[in-house]
């Protein structure tokens, strides 16, 4: 049995420059992981398959985790067959990257099964067919990401080393925000904002990277908060009760703000559910980047 964590990410900052003519995005984000994973297992010499401990996961050939075993079989035929099974932390639908995570390990968790393995380099080209982000979670680590999100610039060491380990508070409605129908809801307002500003904005935090880079903002944020007015009111709520600067991480519907060692997760737990309703989700945790 194999055994991979896959962590999930945080948008800290997400500039949308403009639609291509694919259809995708092109995007300037500050990206890094979080201590928060779900973990993949792998029995080879198996019949191929998904088992989930989350039953509202589909466990089919749509699962990012199936896919990814397909396109890695792809370049490498004589890949071990074998069962997968999912043990799901990061919810789904929030924006934090979790089936992409999944589809990462799944690569990584072949490619140790492997007699003749491909190594990272082209792991994270078989991920990019997969989903935009998913080359980011084949070695997760606090970047730049540009593009369609495939294209990733590791930020220096020294910027990681003030990123990792800073405190971070979670929380999730009950709904999920799908992330093709963000970015048709930003589309539809054509307000992106202008390369030459999301890089000088990158490049000052860089600088400087003990500020908030949050407070570089999300693109996605205000039309998705135009849409379910929940999230907004949600927000402005929790600065009340528990304090923070709380903003929407990737396509949502997760929001996050940096908190102290000392923050109360029991009373954001509460603020939340008064909120959201008795299913919202909270977290608190670190960014290990």
């Amino acid at each position: 049995m194999l055994v991979e964590a896959a962590h999930a990410k945080l948008n800290l900052s997400l500039a949308i420059t403009g639609r291509r003519p694919d259809g995708f995005h092109e995007l300037v984000s500050l990206v890094a992981p979080l201590d928060l994973a779900d973990t993949l297992s792998f029995e080879p010499g198996r019949p191929d398959g998904l088992t989930c401990d989350d039953p509202s996961v589909p466990a089919d050939a749509t699962n990012l985790v199936l896919r990814a075993a397909q396109a890695y079989r792809r370049r490498r035929p004589s890949a071990p067959t074998g069962r997968f099974h999912l043990a799901k932390r990061i919810p789904h639908g929030a924006g934090l990257g979790g089936g992409s995570a999944d589809a990462a390990a799944a690569l990584r968790l072949l490619d140790r099964a492997c007699a003749d393995p491909l190594g990272p380099d082209v792991l994270a080209e078989i991920a990019a067919e997969v989903g935009s982000d998913c080359p980011f979670f084949v070695r997760p680590q606090a970047a730049v990401m540009r593009g369609r999100g495939e294209r990733l610039e590791l930020l220096p060491a020294s910027v990681r080393a003030a990123l990792s380990g800073r405190r971070v508070a979670l929380a999730k409605p009950p709904f999920g925000v799908a992330t093709p129908e963000a970015y048709g809801l930003l589309a539809r307002r054509g307000a992106y904002r202008p390369a030459a500003r999301a890089e000088a904005e990158v490049a000052a935090w860089l600088a400087d990277p003990s500020a908030d880079p949050s407070a570089l903002g999300n693109d996605l944020a205000a039309p998705v908060f135009a849409k379910y007015p929940a999230l907004p009111a949600g927000l402005a709520s929790f600065r009340l009760a528990v304090g923070g600067e709380w903003r929407m991480t990737g396509s949502g519907s997760a929001c996050f703000a940096f908190v102290t060692a000392g923050f109360d997760l029991a009373a954001l737990q509460a603020q939340a559910r008064l909120a959201w309703g008795p299913t919202a989700w909270t977290f608190v945790g670190a960014i290990s980047a």
